[in-house]
């Protein structure tokens, strides 16, 4: 029977061997699955150009551009966050190695058993989907965060982050529209993080004490922004949150108006200055760096000293006092 998984996805297979593409094209599309097809490494990033797949099986041994070739240019590129499967003999375990170091999620012995390969095929499908919808929700809520390997190269961004990250880097312009490439929310940005960034996830990487809440801070001319780590998503895999350090000296005129105009204390006024912006309390308790309970309690506080009862009238009341 097809499930769900399966009959929604689009595989590239890459391998220069007939028999073999004839026993996976069968058993791929006897399962629902798309099948596409590249018999060498060139042709393999041709048709990602083409049509991005949710998943490849890679020959290791090909002539010309071999497997480990072909998974590192996939992974340096639009493929990035695609899982690859390699496929090797029984005789060549070396491969198995050099094929993870390159980039591989899994690997396969041949001769290919069918349901053992549409097993594995299920869990990262699975993974993959799950990993792609957190990063598109994440977009989708003007989120600032990125995640990076353990090296500080960046494995995927924000658009928000991508932007702050192009301030810092003395680019404030947008960013080139790279749709055509990938139509995912959320892209491998063709910035880097500020060298002394890269050096602190590296450091922190490979200490074998947790990470969690420790920070750097950054300056430009335009911009304090600070570095937070948010968790170890994996063991190749940080994930970080950028925030403003401190307000810019705009931001710290609106705050100073909103706590003078309704007697608040400092942080009730970054905690109204931050909702005025529509930011939830979860974002606003990571922006200033308190607990989501802190930040719930100082919400209350505000909307007692405003006489509202919610946050639209809060909003409300602060957007009047920068009018005033």
């Amino acid at each position: 029977m097809r499930d769900s998984i399966l009959k929604r996805a689009v595989v590239l297979v890459v391998d220069d061997h007939p028999d073999t593409l004839h026993l996976l094209i069968d058993a791929l599309e006897s399962a629902g699955v798309t099948v596409l097809v590249a018999t060498d490494g060139r042709q393999a990033l041709e048709q990602i150009g083409r049509l991005m797949p949710d998943l490849i099986l890679l020959d290791a041994v090909m002539p010309g551009m071999d497997g480990f070739e072909t998974c590192r240019a996939l992974k340096a590129g639009a493929a990035a966050d695609v899982p690859v499967i390699f496929m090797t003999g029984l005789e060549e375990t070396e491969h198995i190695v050099r094929g993870l170091e390159a980039g591989g999620t899994d690997y396969l012995t041949k001769p290919i058993a069918p349901s053992e390969l549409l097993a594995r095929m299920r869990v990262h499908l699975a993974t993959a989907r799950e990993a792609h919808g957190v990063r598109t929700a994440l977009d989708v809520s003007g989120r600032t965060m990125l995640a990076t390997d353990a090296h500080g190269n960046i494995r995927w961004a924000t658009p928000q982050a991508e932007q702050i990250l192009a301030k810092l880097a003395g680019d404030g312009a947008p960013l080139a529209d790279r749709s055509a490439v990938s139509s995912d929310a959320i892209r491998t940005p063709p910035i880097e993080l500020p060298p002394a960034v890269r050096t602190w996830v590296s450091s922190n990487a490979s200490s074998s004490k947790p990470m969690p809440n420790e920070s750097i801070v950054v300056t430009s001319p335009e911009l304090k922004i600070r570095f937070r780590l948010l968790s170890r998503v994996a063991d190749d895999e940080i994930l970080l949150f950028l925030q403003q350090a401190e307000p810019v000296q705009v931001e710290r005129t609106a705050i100073r108006k909103l706590q003078n105009r309704f007697s608040l204390t400092a942080r009730e006024a970054e905690v109204l200055y931050w909702l005025s912006f529509g930011k939830s309390n979860r974002d606003i308790a990571t922006i200033l760096g308190i607990s989501l309970r802190t930040a719930d309690k100082h919400l209350e506080h505000v909307y007692t000293k405003l006489g509202v009862e919610s946050r639209s009238g809060a909003a409300a009341a602060s957007v009047r006092a920068f009018e005033e």
